[in-house]
């Protein structure tokens, strides 16, 4: 499933480079707009539809299996040693973000009100991390793959979890750009699996915009963090009120 996915991202990226549309792909396959979208989103494509799809974008499958194979080859996490060099210095991981994030080294130092010297210390760091090259011109290459991820229970996210979270979560997310949803249920396995594997759907969506968005100046983007997480969960503001567990 993960090569399936990494495929249709691939495929995603290749319509969007081209400005094609799913209505685009709805008249190159004889289906709804609405099916299309179920293709996508289910990852349910056949071979002949996928290679119906390559020849709209005049384009053959071995070049898109090629896209996905140089993302994949791509860093795709840092050890926990490295993400602690990260957390241990928070200089050092503010200009990480920033190049993630496509910043250039001007834009930094006007940020962050730092010096050329003192940034470009800190961009060798992340050369030497083998997050980014440092090109001639202090130009900024990013290593990482578009699905680059920070360690599951890592040095990263414990910080996250620690003390940046509360900060975030203490929001009122009530701006037209800002959502909090808060679900409690009853699901089967079933509906817990497909519903996790929509998540992380989405998470890949949001990754492309984010590469996508970074060709546009620095001031029409905006510094945009999202939570997506899911776990099974008993209230503990509830453990007075429950009966013994059987």
């Amino acid at each position: 499933m993960a090569q399936t996915s990494a495929l249709v991202d691939a495929l995603k990226r290749a319509l969007k480079a081209r400005g094609r549309t799913y209505v685009d792909v709805a008249g190159a396959l004889g289906l709804s707009e609405a099916s299309v979208k179920r293709l996508f989103s289910r990852e349910d494509f056949s071979l002949e539809r996928l290679d119906t799809v390559c020849q709209m974008l005049e384009i053959e499958i071995s070049d898109l299996v090629q896209q996905m194979s140089d993302q994949q080859s791509q860093l795709q996490q840092l050890t926990a040693e490295q993400e602690q060099q990260l957390v241990d210095d928070k200089t050092l991981l503010a200009v990480a973000i920033c190049a993630l994030n496509r910043w250039t080294m001007a834009e930094i130092v006007a940020f962050y009100d730092m010096t050329e010297g003192e940034c470009f210390q800190k961009l060798a760091a992340l050369d030497r991390l083998k997050l980014i090259d440092l090109l001639p011109g202090n130009r900024i290459k990013l290593r990482v793959a578009p699905t680059f991820r920070w360690l599951p229970n890592g040095p990263i996210q414990t910080l996250f979890q620690e003390r940046l979270g509360p900060e975030f979560l203490r929001g009122r997310f009530n701006r037209d750009d800002e959502c909090l949803i808060v679900l409690n249920g009853m699901l089967s396995k079933e509906s817990i699996s497909e519903f996790v594997r929509k998540v992380k759907r989405l998470a890949r969506e949001y990754e492309v915009a984010n590469t996508d968005d970074a060709a546009l100046p620095l001031g029409e983007r905006y510094g945009t963090t999202v939570v997506l997480a899911m776990r099974g969960w008993q209230y503990g503001l509830f453990h007075p009120v429950r009966g013994p567990v059987s």
